[in-house]
């Protein structure tokens, strides 16, 4: 295997009056500890072990505070991982990314809050993504997510061919998946409504949302219209990929998880 791909964490903060944070009295979501261990340091540490990437990029305000974590630092030092100024929106630090690759694709960008990120999880992405697509999301449909981890609360979307959350995994294969991203900035505040989401494909394609008759792939063929790029999904098999670290139930089950081992392997 090739470690030629570059990894993008979105590690910013999401603004002052994160609970989560308070409650845990840090500056960035990204630095709470799990098990010991900041959640930042662990997915870098997982993208790093896959042997799939040349540079992993950390996105985040104020690099010092990623350079306070010794594991981190060291690897800063050795030139394993490289610390880029976030943008004032996850989309945007993106964009920024895509400029950084200079063309040297594919990038998987995801989130410093997903903590549960395994090798598995991210070879079967790569494996499993369509070769002919621009940019790929990871989804864990909701019947997955629900048998294994019942008690678990996420946001889901409904079409009507499946019921799925997202994992916090994206890869841009493409320089037409920059239109993608683009489409992102008018959509990111209402990641966690649906209807509104939808919104933003039209008003019939909302009419055919509300009614139950909007499939996903008449979505993702929309999409394509709008942004100039196809856009491909990966069901991924694994319960754990759809859970971050949004609250404070989260971190507990996280915490669990790590610590008795995945709901299929006890």
């Amino acid at each position: 295997m090739s470690a030629a791909a570059t990894a993008l964490i979105l590690a910013g903060s999401r603004g002052e009056n994160d609970p989560l944070c308070a409650a845990r009295n840090v500056s960035h979501k990204a630095l709470i500890p799990v098990c010991g261990v900041p959640m930042v340091a662990r997915v870098i540490g997982t993208l790093a072990d896959s042997g799939r990437f040349s540079r992993i990029l950390v996105a985040i305000e104020r690099p010092e505070l990623i350079l306070a974590v010794p594991d981190i630092a060291q690897r800063v030092a050795r030139r394993e991982v490289q610390i880029v100024e976030a943008a004032d929106s996850p989309s945007r630090s993106v964009l920024a990314a895509l400029d950084e690759v200079a063309g040297a694709w594919p990038l998987l960008v995801t989130t410093a809050d997903h903590p549960l990120l395994t090798r598995e999880m991210i070879d079967y992405l790569f494996d499993e993504a369509e070769k002919d697509s621009d940019a790929v999301a990871g989804i864990v449909e909701e019947a997955v997510l629900s048998a294994a981890y019942p008690e678990s609360k996420r946001t889901y979307l409904r079409f009507s061919d499946i019921r799925f959350s997202g994992a916090n995994l994206f890869l841009l294969r493409t320089a037409k998946s920059a239109g993608i991203v683009a489409f992102w900035r008018t959509v990111e505040r209402n990641r966690k409504r649906p209807l509104r989401l939808m919104s933003a494909l039209g008003p019939v394609e909302v009419l055919r949302f509300v009614a139950g008759r909007l499939s996903l792939e008449a979505a993702l063929r929309r999409l394509g219209r709008q942004t100039g790029a196809r856009l491909g999904v990966v069901r991924l098999p694994f319960a754990e990929a759809a859970i971050d670290v949004d609250r404070l139930a989260d971190l507990d089950q996280v915490e669990r998880i790590l610590t008795q081992g995945p709901a299929d392997r006890k």
